[in-house]
């Protein structure tokens, strides 16, 4: 796995957490398969820069947050 995304996704894992957000409501919000998201966040796969953004915006959060 790739560790950058592997540290990008625990980053998102942290954030929504700690917003007390689940994955079906992060899902929803941003528009993106909840499966996606678990997938995301286990640093399964690589995210475009526009889900990155789409996702801090959802989590009120600066994309620079998430990145590790």
């Amino acid at each position: 796995m790739n560790e950058l995304a592997k540290a990008f996704g625990n980053n998102l894992r942290l954030m929504r957490k700690s917003k007390s957000i689940s994955q079906d409501k992060l899902a929803l919000l941003a528009d993106i398969d909840r499966s996606y998201i678990g997938r995301i966040e286990r640093g399964e796969v690589n995210i475009t820069l526009e889900k990155a953004y789409q996702l801090a915006k959802v989590l009120g959060c600066d994309v620079r947050d998430l990145l590790p």
